[in-house]
Parts: structure tokens; sequence; C-alpha cells
């Protein structure tokens, strides 16, 4: 006889970790599933690779399948019901399923009903046969459906957030010709703008169209017009621009919802009422830096949320410590993963940045290639706030570092004591990461000085001369707007002819030979800083600041 009646309201990450935990610390209790759609454990984040192809076999989509999750945990998994209202008081529920409605019991209920794409309403949106979100196994069969069936040639992505780029490198290898519309200033909103710059090229150059700091207005005639009366042809549409906590039902019944009206739970995910919690995308959690309400819609913390709430549940000493939002996405040929805070959420803040450029392994090793990292500190208690990298290979791996950096509470200065293996095919005997601890203890003891890329042009038209240190070959091919070349391996001859009165910004081509000139020059005398992230970076952001020679 089971002791207990525990109802879960939503599987996958949230709902089904808590579930097969919870089974193996108690094997007495009830556990019903009440799932929505037709699959209680499903892998969302893989749906866009199986648009392409590139997943080819549609089964592969489903993490476990219903019948084994049953007799391996004996869980009661329902299917395709959709639980229609709480009653508290009595702790009840009741349940639609095939038209009929079915009240159950709980002894502890636990929502985790993960969260639904925001639709948009533009006009003449009901002229288009084609739009779709993407959630579920259904949605995406939708689409594929509809792409076999249909063959359309014009497809729009609205919202250039990590899914919405996900799908548009996919329906382009699909052989769409492939539009992206972003309201933001950037592609990869919760990136910073020069890293974002990476990927809105990486598209471009994949032969997509990117229109930022815009919208579509209306559609007519299979096509959309944007904000500056752009046409675009269309037959179809993604809506990519965010989702919201599916908490209807968590409403209705009463209880405490937060921002977007997300569920509130304290750190044992236990929410406004005694006997309900809930994990997953519906609910707020605390920042774990800012320890302010955020909200982070992803799998791992769904996952791990459900895994200790199964803990508490079955009294072992857990609670939410909150999450960092590490994250990571593939464009192409190119990564781009973050953890933590970016440069937006921090202001009013006191923080330094450091920009950095690496390569994956040896130098010297073939096929070596670029890593671009940034990593967000305060100079004064030390703490990392947090960190985006970029390249083709080892990025998930460096950005996992300094995810775990910051979990331990390391100061950045203690990156340059990570022990990181070491060999020719593997990394540098100083690793990217362990760089970032340099510059950071360099730039907090004051031993280098930086400025941004942001603010060259501002400091140029007060007075301050800047110094290409490169050679004249790489100059040649590029350089930074009004500045000067003085090659550093001949700069102590030639700095006599710099004003000793003019204050001076040196760069080269990832601010190491920068960093040289700045110690030599500031030895005589002069008040010099050094481009952070020096030419790499800029050529990227300021475009129209670069001068290239004519040969």
């Amino acid at each position: 006889m089971a002791d207990k009646c525990i109802v879960i309201v939503g599987g996958v990450a949230g709902g089904m970790s808590f579930a097969t935990r919870y089974r193996r610390l108690n094997q007495n209790d009830h556990i019903i599933i009440f799932e929505k759609g037709p699959y209680v454990s499903f892998a969302n984040c893989g749906l866009p690779y199986y648009v392409s192809k590139e997943i080819t076999d549609r089964s592969d989509l489903i993490v476990a399948e219903k019948e084994m999750l049953e007799q391996r945990f004996q869980l009661d998994i329902r299917v395709n019901h959709e639980v229609l209202s709480i009653d508290k008081e009595n702790k009840l529920i009741k349940v639609l399923y095939d038209g009929e409605i079915e009240t159950v019991a709980y002894d502890t209920l636990v929502l985790s009903p993960g969260a639904k794409p925001i639709k948009l309403n533009i006009e003449g949106m009901e002229n288009i046969k084609g739009i779709f979100t993407l959630r579920n196994i259904p949605d995406v069969d939708r689409i594929v459906e509809y792409i076999e069936h249909e063959n359309p040639q014009n497809a729009i992505v609205i919202g250039a957030g990590f899914i919405g780029l996900e799908m548009a490198e996919n329906l382009k290898k699909r052989g769409l010709n492939v539009s992206v519309v972003e309201k933001a200033s950037h592609v990869l909103p919760p990136f910073d703008e020069e890293m974002a710059m990476f990927a809105q090229k990486e598209l471009l150059k994949n032969g997509l169209n990117v229109y930022t700091n815009t919208s579509i207005v209306k559609f007519m005639n299979n096509q959309a017009v944007l904000e500056d009366n752009t046409i675009l042809d269309v037959d179809l549409v993604i809506m990519a621009v965010g989702v919201l906590p599916e908490t209807a039902l968590a409403v209705e019944a009463g209880l405490a919802v937060g921002m977007k009206n997300g569920i509130v739970v304290n750190d044992q995910y236990q929410t406004s009422d005694k006997n309900i919690y809930a994990v997953g995308d519906a609910i707020v959690v605390k920042h774990y830096i800012t320890k302010e309400d955020t909200m982070i819609p992803l799998a791992s913390p769904a996952n791990r949320q459900g895994r200790q709430l199964a803990d508490i549940l079955s009294g072992l000493k857990v609670k939410s410590k909150g999450s960092l939002g590490t994250a990571i996405v593939r464009l192409f040929n190119l990564t781009f993963a973050s953890c933590g805070l970016n440069e937006r959420q921090l202001q009013g803040k006191k923080y330094e940045v450091v920009h950095l450029l690496g390569n994956d392994h040896a130098g010297y090793f073939p096929d070596a290639t670029s890593i671009y990292l940034k990593v967000i500190f305060n100079p004064v208690t030390q703490q990392i706030y947090g960190a985006q990298a970029l390249g083709e290979k080892g990025v998930d791996k460096r950005i996992d570092v300094i995810a775990t950096a910051i979990k331990a509470g390391y100061p950045v200065s203690d990156l340059q004591e990570l022990e990181t293996a070491y060999a020719p095919p593997f990394n540098s005997a100083k690793d990217i990461v362990n760089m970032a601890g340099y510059v950071a203890s360099n730039m907090i003891a004051g031993i280098t000085r930086t400025v941004q890329w942001h603010e060259v042009e501002k400091l140029q038209e007060e007075g301050y001369v800047v110094v290409d240190v490169r050679s004249e070959k790489e100059r040649r091919a590029g350089y930074i707007k009004d500045s000067i070349n003085m090659p550093l391996d001949n700069l102590r001859c030639l700095m006599s002819k710099l004003d000793p009165q003019k204050k001076i910004i040196v760069y080269c081509r990832s601010s190491i030979r920068s960093y040289n000139a700045e110690r030599i020059l500031r030895n005589a005398g002069f008040d010099v800083y050094n481009l952070d992230g020096s030419f790499a970076y800029y050529k990227v952001v300021k475009e129209d600041r670069i001068v290239k020679d004519e040969m």
C-alpha cells in the first residue's frame, strides 16, 4: 500500500528529474505524472536540429519512453492529460482526458509546467499560412510537415536569441533563404554588443539576412514589412521572441507569483501553499551572483531543481542556491557561450572588463583555432561577475571552468592559479582562462591600465594619441583611423617622436604586444593606456573606423 500520493504536473526536465530521483529514494509512494502533451520525456533543445535532419531519426528526440519509465520506476504516467484546476484546501486537482474530467487527490503537488513561447499579434498574420512557434515535438512535427508539403523558399525568424538563431541555422541548412529580424540592437541579446557582433558576421557569412533594431509591422501578400519599410518575401515564419512561464493554473489557484507571473518559491521550492512545490521554467529563482529575482528558462537548472526537490522531500538537507544562467549555442562554424552577468545587467555597479584572444590549443600544433574571451569582474572585491566566449573549438570548456570558479567563489586573480590539463593537442601551457587571471591581476595592481573599444573615438577627440605597435605589414591590412604606427621592436627608438604631454593609447592584435609597449612607454614617463582586446575586437565592432592602405 502506498504511503503518500505525489502528483506532478508536467514532465520533461524538471518533472521527470524529480519523479525518477524521488522514486529512487522512496520506493513505496504513489507517483502520478500528468503531461498535457503526448511525450513525458523529450529533448526540447534538440528540436531545431531535427528540422535540418542533423538529427535524422525522430525517435532520438524521445529521451525516455513512457513504458520504460513506468516499468523501471513504477510511475503512473498519464500523457495527453490536462490539469484544469487546483483545489488547495481539499488537496484535489481536476484533470481533463478524452473529454472526461477526473478529480485526483494528492498529498504533495509538484508543478513543472514549463514555459510557453510568446506569440506576437502582427497585422495581416492571418494571411500567412506557415507561422509557427517551437516548444515540443508536435510543434516540430508541424514545421517539418509544412516544409515537406508546402516547399517554402523564404523564412523569417523573429527573434535572435538562442532558439531563434538555432532555428535560423537549421532552416538555412534545410535550403531555405532565411532572414532574422531582431528588435534589440544586436543578435544574441544576452551577450554584449562586441561579442554578439561576431555572431552577426557569422550569420551574414553563411548567407542569412540580418535585421536588427527593427520589427515586422505587418504582413501582406506573402511579404513582411519592417519598420523602415523594408520588404521581405516570406512563406514560413518562426516566432522566437522569448517565453513566458506557463502559470495560468498556479495563478487561478491563488498561488503567489512574481515577475512575469512566475511562481514564487522559497529555497526549498515550496510555493505559498505548504503542500505545493514548483520547479523549472515556471518559477522565479534567485540569480546566483546578484541574489535578485530572475527567470532562467534553461534545461540544466530545471533538471537540477527537480533532483534537489526530490532530495528535499526525502528529508535530505538540500536547498536552492540560485542559478547562474550558463548557456551555449552553435552557429555554423562558431560556438558562443556565456555565464553570469553581462555589462547591461551591471549598469550602476562598479566593474572592469578584460578581453582576450588565445588559441584552443598550443599555437604551434596543427589546427589551432582562436578563442575570444571576455571576463567581467569587480576590481575591489575581485568577484567574477560573468564571462562570454566564442570560437570554433574549446569554448564550452573555458566557460564551464569560469562558471565553476564563480560558483566556488574564486576571486578573479585565482584564475591564474587554475591547473588545466596541458599537452599541445589540447591546450596551451598558459590557458586563456589563466591569462584572464594574469591580466585582471595586473589591472587591479595598477600595472596595466586599459580603455575599452567604445571609448577610443571619444578619447581621440579629447587629444589622446593612438599608437599601433604592430608590424607595417599587419598595418597595411587595416588600422584604427588616425592612429600612428610604431612597431614594438622599434618603439624605444621611435618613442622620442611622441609628445610627452599627450596621453597615449597603444594597441596591437591581441593586447599582448601593446602591454609590452605600455610598460616601455610608462617607464619612459608617458601617460599610457592599453586598448583592451586590441585590434582583434575593435575591427569587428568598429568597421567604419578601420582604414586600409591602398596597395
